[in-house]
């Protein structure tokens, strides 16, 4: 069979864009309605799209007085979009340096069973150190130790879906014989960071496992992602550094023993459409001259690079000196990488490089076809196996998207019509990992 797309829908509040929350037709505390949310995921399922992924920092965002800068927890609204909807994965964000891996595990799995396995789980590692302090952690480790952790943490995670085995359920209502204790396992895990017994009690996914979904983009980031991500979101801003980006975790998970081929890369991508190439960029221009002054995408793109609010020549290509990374910066390294190679790469001005980029993510603004063919070009040159859609405005813009993108990728055959199974890691063609607590048929033996 032939590659086909794939797309997960970043969603975050009421949009990805910062005046997203401004749409006349949005209720200003739309960001905390179920409702709100129920009609996102609508849209996602009716456009057969593999899955909601759910951004989250445990911390209350600055910048409330223009603009929410919160979310709702991502794995309580996961559950309760599982009531509403039946096909479409659900994939919360969940820190491992902020949970304990016992409680997350039950958490992710729990999600998972009244899902009918279609959960995710994308695992961070907190660079906020607010959010730290909210949990009485007065300093984070350094990025080494923090992805340490979490390659622990995640290995301890896969033992504990792990320690009921497919069977162990036997469920004879008659005999009254529930389980065999035999086949449910406990991990006895003692790690450098973490002491777990064991074992959950939670039975087996019915997908074999939760997907583990991966977005750091920092050496250490991608050095982990290359050994225990099966989706992987990244940011890419040019075609030549998402092959790069490819083949560098392709050909690391490899050496790790994993088939590259398997893992999902799916880079954001915002999509703002109109009728007319026309149409589109004045969407775009109004969405950004809602801003309020004080957070003009100018003055937020210095901020966001992690220098002091300075004056930016629009006209110019960004200076030299702002594509370092400063020493004391808070932030995704990823994407700070990103922009600024980008910039370096195509010496463009910051006003056009302002209409290309959003929060670190690759805008493309046209109509339905120039997205498409965007979505095309980088499928086959890119490396990648789709993409994570961030609309600006929820649901508006990905109406936009599975109306008039989503028709055009199926035509020329890059996009079922349909879904085909019923557990997120069917939809994103991933096999079912082995229960590692499992014993080998006799048949197999020293073979």
């Amino acid at each position: 069979m032939a590659r086909r797309l794939h797309f997960l829908v970043n969603v975050g509040s009421t949009g990805y864009h910062p005046a997203a929350w401004l749409e006349p037709s949005l209720p200003a505390d739309a960001f905390i309605q179920l409702a709100h949310y129920q009609r996102v995921a609508a849209e996602a399922e009716r456009g057969a799209l593999d899955g909601l992924l759910f951004p989250d920092i445990p911390v209350q965002q600055p910048g409330i007085a223009r603009g929410p800068a919160a979310t709702i927890d991502p794995t309580l609204l996961a559950s309760a979009l599982a009531v509403t909807t039946e096909r479409l994965g659900l994939i919360p964000t969940a820190t491992s340096t902020l949970n304990l891996p016992y409680n997350l595990a039950r958490r992710i799995l729990s999600l998972d069973h009244v899902s009918g396995g279609r959960a995710g789980w994308n695992i961070v590692t907190t660079f906020e150190p607010n959010a730290a302090r909210n949990f009485g952690i007065t300093e984070l480790p350094d990025r080494d130790e923090r992805y340490r952790r979490a390659a622990e943490y995640v290995s301890l995670t896969e033992k504990l879906w792990d320690s009921w085995e497919s069977d162990a359920l036997i469920g004879d209502q008659e005999a009254g014989r529930f389980a065999d204790p035999e086949r449910v396992h406990a991990v006895d895990h003692q790690g450098e960071f973490y002491s777990v017994a064991g074992p959950l009690n939670v039975l087996r996914s019915p997908q074999g496992r939760p997907v583990l979904v991966q977005a750091g983009a920092s050496p250490q980031g991608r050095a982990f992602a290359a050994a225990h991500a099966e989706a992987i979101y990244t940011t890419q801003l040019s075609l030549s550094a998402s092959r790069a980006f490819s083949t560098e975790i392709r050909t690391a998970a490899a050496a790790s023993g994993r088939d590259g081929d398997i893992l999902r890369i799916l880079p954001g991508l915002v999509p703002v459409i109109g009728a007319t190439e026309t149409e589109a960029h004045a969407r775009f221009d109004e969405l950004q001259n809602r801003l309020h002054p004080d957070s003009a995408p100018v003055r937020q793109l210095a901020r966001w690079l992690g220098y002091s609010d300075i004056d930016l020549d629009l006209d110019a290509p960004l200076p030299h000196h702002l594509t370092t990374l400063p020493p004391n910066r808070i932030g995704p390294q990823g994407f700070f990488t990103s922009i600024t190679g980008y910039a370096l790469e195509t010496g463009h001005t910051v006003r056009r490089l302002l209409t290309e980029f959003l929060g670190g993510h690759r805008v493309v603004i046209g109509t339905p076809q120039t997205v498409a063919d965007h979505i095309e070009l980088w499928f086959r040159n890119g490396g990648i196996d789709g993409f994570t859609v961030i609309p600006a405005v929820l649901p508006g813009y990905l109406t936009d998207f599975v109306d008039g993108v989503v028709p055009i990728l199926r035509k020329r055959g890059l996009f079922r019509h349909d879904y085909e199974h019923t557990t997120l890691r069917g939809h994103l063609g991933l096999p079912e990992p082995a229960n590692s607590f499992a014993r080998e048929p006799l048949s197999t033996i020293g073979k």
